[in-house]
């Protein structure tokens, strides 16, 4: 005979929007939820090294296997694409409670070391398409999606700083990684050195995985009282409710296509993603091509990934006090300041302005991610946030072909210099098309009633039968 799980009850607020309160974190896994904010962090280190470290290993491979400038960075751009084409079936699926978290995390981790262990034994250019680009997006992808919706269930109050602070994670967990391949890779320990990488990250994310669960759905934790925060009469909230409202409903995903905000948020990623991993891929072959030194290459490369990586914390922690939409649009344009900037001191061959505008370009990169990952359930709501949120990142797609392949060619045809304008002119782009965005439904402040549901739906507020995934 099993334990009776604790009572919980239902309420809906005056827009329709249900919560499920009285369960605790630790009666639903046993321990605190903060370790669905460490779990979650763990795993997007140990799979950051393919997007954020590629830059430092393509060299070498080209060598070992002569590959061309523009075979490599193809592999990475058909990897951006795998990697953010899964979001949405992955989200779908989860939201169906057909795959559940766990799954989906320890098929990540077979999926991403297949990604290392292919490139480490082969130079065939359909083989690392196949096994690196194909497999390994997959397999990074799945991780990237399932931690990103993790942490937004378990700390519905509190999304913009964790939700930044994990996501951060994927980009400085490879700074390691950078040196590693800028200072010791070669053709004698290629082979090794990747296999161990594979391997780090085959078991890494899939023991992070393994403990993974979801909260049940609508889930809030007992300790924080939905209705005082849905007020704004919550300790400390009333100012980041009032630049963040809460969303009016629950948006199916089609629903919110057809606000026109989802599109919106859709195009502004493509825009700026490719401009991120334009700066991420590009910039240690530039730094090389200024003549300031593998280690200084290396080292930019380095701080990109950190600042990177802080920013995304940073600016999730500002959001929530702040907004989303002022954050955003700061964010970009910063990062298009960081271009114009990286085109400036790489050709004036100035190191110490180099270095400042390689933080401003890891700052502006990789900041707007976070963002997106917490305004997506502050329009939409949180039900279908896998499917919502997997349809925005799907911009990736498109942004990863632009930020590589096609960026090869531009670098081919106009040189850093006009690749860099290039790119600094539709970042600000991208700023300028934020200013559009506006909360779908909101007519009023974000304060909202809340009653208990009818006396049938009352009535559930009984044992519990078990967490179900959303």
């Amino acid at each position: 005979m099993t334990a009776a799980q604790p009572p919980y009850q239902e309420i809906i607020d005056d827009n329709g929007r249900v919560y499920r309160i009285g369960e605790s974190p630790r009666d639903i896994l046993g321990r605190s939820r903060s370790f669905m904010v460490w779990l979650p962090w763990i795993a997007m280190m140990a799979v950051s090294v393919f997007e954020y470290g590629w830059g430092a290993v393509e060299g070498t491979l080209e060598e070992k296997y002569g590959w061309s400038l523009s075979d490599a960075f193809w592999l990475a751009s058909i990897w951006a694409v795998f990697q953010a084409g899964v979001a949405f079936p992955a989200g779908r699926l989860r939201e169906k409670n057909i795959v559940s978290a766990k799954t989906a995390m320890l098929v990540g981790a077979v999926l991403s070391g297949i990604g290392y262990f292919t490139i480490a034994h082969s130079g065939n250019l359909v083989i690392a398409f196949i096994g690196y680009s194909v497999l390994g997006g997959t397999g990074a992808g799945l991780v990237y999606a399932t931690c990103i919706n993790m942490v937004g269930k378990w700390y519905p109050e509190k999304r913009g700083a964790r939700t930044g602070f994990v996501n951060g994670g994927f980009a400085y967990g490879a700074v390691p990684f950078i040196y590693l391949f800028s200072a010791f890779l070669g053709h004698e320990n290629v082979t090794v050195t990747l296999d161990a990488i594979g391997l780090y990250m085959l078991l890494v994310v899939g023991i992070c995985g393994f403990l993974f669960k979801d909260p049940p759905k609508n889930w809030w934790p007992a300790e924080v009282d939905p209705i005082a925060w849905l007020k704004g009469k919550a300790v400390g909230n009333a100012k980041g409710l009032a630049k963040n409202p809460p969303a009016v409903k629950q948006f199916t995903p089609m629903e919110a296509i057809r606000t026109g905000m989802l599109p919106l948020m859709w195009v502004c990623l493509i825009v700026i993603g490719g401009v991120s991993l334009f700066g991420i891929n590009f910039q240690v072959d530039f730094a090389k091509e200024s003549n300031f030194g593998a280690f200084v290459a290396a080292s930019s490369a380095g701080i990109l990934a950190v600042v990177n990586g802080v920013g995304r914390g940073l600016v999730g922690w500002a959001s929530d006090r702040i907004g989303r939409k002022a954050t955003l649009f700061w964010v970009l344009v910063i990062a298009a300041v960081a271009q114009f900037g990286v085109m400036w001191s790489g050709n004036a061959h100035s190191l110490f302005w180099f270095m400042v505008f390689a933080v401003l370009t890891g700052f502006g990169s990789g900041a707007f991610y976070p963002l997106f990952a917490a305004l997506v359930p502050d329009y939409f709501g949180e039900n279908h946030n896998a499917t919502n949120y997997g349809l925005v990142y799907s911009a990736k797609l498109i942004g990863g072909v632009g930020g590589g392949g096609l960026a090869a060619g531009v670098i081919t045809a106009w040189g850093y210099t006009g690749a860099y304008i290039l790119a600094g002119c539709i970042a600000l782009l991208s700023a300028l098309l934020t200013l559009f965005l506006k909360q779908p439904g909101r007519r009023s402040g974000p304060g909202s009633t809340a009653r208990v549901t009818s006396p049938d739906v009352a009535a559930r507020a009984t044992p519990a039968t078990g967490s179900a995934g959303s």
